[in-house]
């Protein structure tokens, strides 16, 4: 029972120890502590100031808080190298800039975590609206919530208007949500071009209203069902537009996205010598990371080069029909004038159009206008005392300027067939050929003095009497052969009657395996292929592409052929269309701003994910 017992293990005092008691410990001074000093020079370490009582150093790459007794070089050092190895022994620039990116990124924390969820989401989807309508980021907080707060009081209660207030909507917040979108919308495409590890390109360069050069990159890969084309990225270039500089700025988005220049297919291209040419060009510099892309010149802007030349009395028809014009337009007073005219004598138009050489579609439409209204331009300029009105009482040049505006008017019929979404270089190639094939029998029926299928000249020869057309049949005849010989220059092989891809676009024809190009092996795999009733039936209830990448499980050789040739871009349609939407965003009065992000959102089909850059908004640090 001993070692239940409590003990008194006091020795007893003798006398010859000393019976006072022992003194007390003394309590912590944090007072008498050595605090250590910030340094300047601790930020070429990757370390920043805290803005507390005592100042601690704080990494402005990963933000990790070292108490005060830390801050020694030595214990920075071991930091740095351990944790962020990769980043030892760079320049104080660059972590002046991760301090300044590390500050504004937990300012945004802050306010995000000032912000209620409903709120901060409202933000986003305002923001999206905003740069999907091509509109100043200023109207969200000028118009739309001052308008939303208005329409609350008036619909509802004050207690829901007040609750709109807490929407942040500023311009520099828009700005932020438009880019946080963006990186998004890009960073979904890059997903799926990774998946699929097959793409085509198209590009083009231009430059915007403040003067800055832009490139436009455009890409076409596979979806999980069918084949998807969106803007991948716009970026400005800071020096010349050269065939190298080209090259960088599209390798350096590869490389950052994880994109292999193997997975590319094909690029499609205007003709311009930065991007074609053979030892600088950005084919050039393409080719060095794959030899095997193929390249292909915009088949709607060769259609407008080889449509340009004309003999010389069809071309002087044409300068003088312009001169008329802008005779007419150029002069305010004149302008109004005819349109005067126009009005007392119950014309249908009252106004001409002008005639712009960058506008391929305006010279079709000028002549028919001017065409209709001759009758009216000849009264006016008879009134003017002008001498362009001997023109219109010329029998012949009226003749030519009708037979331009119908050559013209089956011109742009062709040119807006082959403009739009999701047009590939076969699709757009049968449209050419069709035309070829049209010019060859609009020659026949010329030949033989017949001018009916050019419905403008065979009305006015019918209406004005006209029994001899061998002059004006003479100079369609010329005109008709120089455009199919330019026409044929541009796409030989139309003329070469090149079908060894036709069994892509109707594998079910019966002599589609003696052209097809493939190998033995292939080809009895497309004749196994062509006979399957079932397929052939599920071919006339999809699209082509849709149909290749349904049977890719089981003809899989076969289905990626066929897709290789449909990913291809035919035109450069979706460039020229997101240049005009980029000059709608970037006018005269927002020319400094970066327009990259608003048009990246703009002309993208693809849905942004909010609950991903909601998630990605938490309020922690992270870099």
């Amino acid at each position: 029972m001993d070692r239940f017992l409590i003990r008194n293990n006091k020795k007893p005092n003798d006398g010859t120890q000393n019976s006072e008691p022992a003194p007390k410990k003394k309590k912590y001074d944090e007072s008498s502590v050595k605090v250590r000093r910030y340094l300047s020079e601790y930020l070429g370490l990757g370390f920043s100031a805290t803005k507390s009582d005592r100042v601690n150093a704080q990494c402005v790459l990963c933000g990790q808080v070292l108490a005060n007794s830390s801050m020694k070089p030595a214990h920075m050092n071991r930091h740095l190298s351990t944790v962020h190895p990769s980043h030892v022994g760079k320049p104080i620039e660059f972590f002046k800039r991760k301090q300044e990116a590390f500050a504004s990124n937990c300012l945004e924390i802050a306010k995000v975590a000032s912000v209620s969820s409903k709120a901060l989401r409202a933000s986003y989807a305002v923001s999206y609206l905003v740069a999907k309508q091509k509109k100043p980021h200023t109207i969200a907080e000028c118009l739309i919530l001052p308008a939303l707060v208005k329409v609350s009081e008036i619909m509802f209660d004050t207690k829901t208007a007040t609750a709109l207030q807490s929407i942040p909507v500023s311009n520099n917040t828009i700005s932020r949500r438009i880019e946080d979108i963006a990186s998004d919308i890009v960073m979904q495409i890059i997903e799926q071009i990774k998946l699929t590890k097959m793409f085509a390109l198209q590009l083009d360069e231009s430059t915007d209203v403040s003067g800055e050069a832009q490139v436009i990159v455009f890409v076409r890969y596979q979806d999980c069902s069918d084949i998807r084309e969106n803007i991948l990225f716009c970026q400005n270039l800071q020096s010349r537009t050269t065939g190298e500089e080209l090259f960088k700025v599209i390798d350096k988005f590869f490389a950052e996205g994880g994109i292999l220049w193997d997975w590319c297919l094909s690029v499609c291209s205007d003709g311009a010598a930065a991007l074609t040419g053979k030892n600088n060009g950005l084919m050039a510099w393409i080719r060095k990371k794959n030899p095997k892309v193929k390249w292909l010149h915009c088949i709607i802007h060769r259609q407008a080069l080889a449509s340009k030349r004309m003999n010389a009395h069809l071309h002087e028809t044409l300068n003088e029909a312009v001169k008329v014009i802008n005779f007419i337009k150029a002069r305010p007073l004149n302008s109004r004038m005819f349109k005067l005219l126009c009005q007392e004598m119950g014309s249908e138009h009252q106004h001409l159009l002008l005639h712009t050489e960058v506008r391929w579609l305006s010279r079709g439409k000028i002549l028919n206008r001017l065409f209709e209204l001759r009758q009216e331009v000849h009264m006016f300029l008879l009134e003017q005392k002008s001498a362009f009105s001997s023109l219109f009482e010329n029998q012949d040049w009226v003749c030519r300027l009708a037979y331009l505006a119908d050559i013209f008017d089956k011109l742009n019929d062709l040119n807006l067939s082959m403009q739009g979404f999701r047009t590939d270089e076969l699709s757009l190639n049968s449209k050419m050929c069709a035309f070829i094939k049209k010019l060859e029998f609009w020659l026949k029926k010329v030949q033989r003095n017949s001018v009916s299928v050019f419905p403008t000249l065979d009305k006015f020869a019918d209406d004005s009497e006209i029994d001899n057309l061998n002059t004006i049949c003479d100079c369609i005849r010329k005109h008709l052969t120089k455009l199919r010989d330019e026409l044929v220059s541009y796409f030989p092989s139309i003329m070469n009657q090149d079908r060894t891809q036709d069994w892509i676009q109707n594998p079910f024809v019966e002599d589609v395996t003696s052209s097809s190009g493939l190998s033995d092996k292939l080809t009895e795999n497309l004749i196994e292929f062509a006979s399957d009733r079932a397929l052939e039936l599920k071919f006339q209830n999809v699209t082509v592409s849709q149909f290749w990448l349904e049977v890719k499980g089981e003809y899989k050789e076969l289905s990626e052929i066929a897709m290789s040739a449909l990913l291809s871009f035919g035109s450069t349609y979706l460039c020229e269309v997101s240049f005009s939407a980029m000059s709608l965003i970037k006018t005269k009065h927002r020319n400094r701003l970066s327009v990259q992000n608003d048009l990246i959102i703009a002309v993208s089909d693809i849905e942004p994910r909010f609950d991903n850059i909601l998630a990605k908004k938490q309020p922690q640090v992270s870099l």
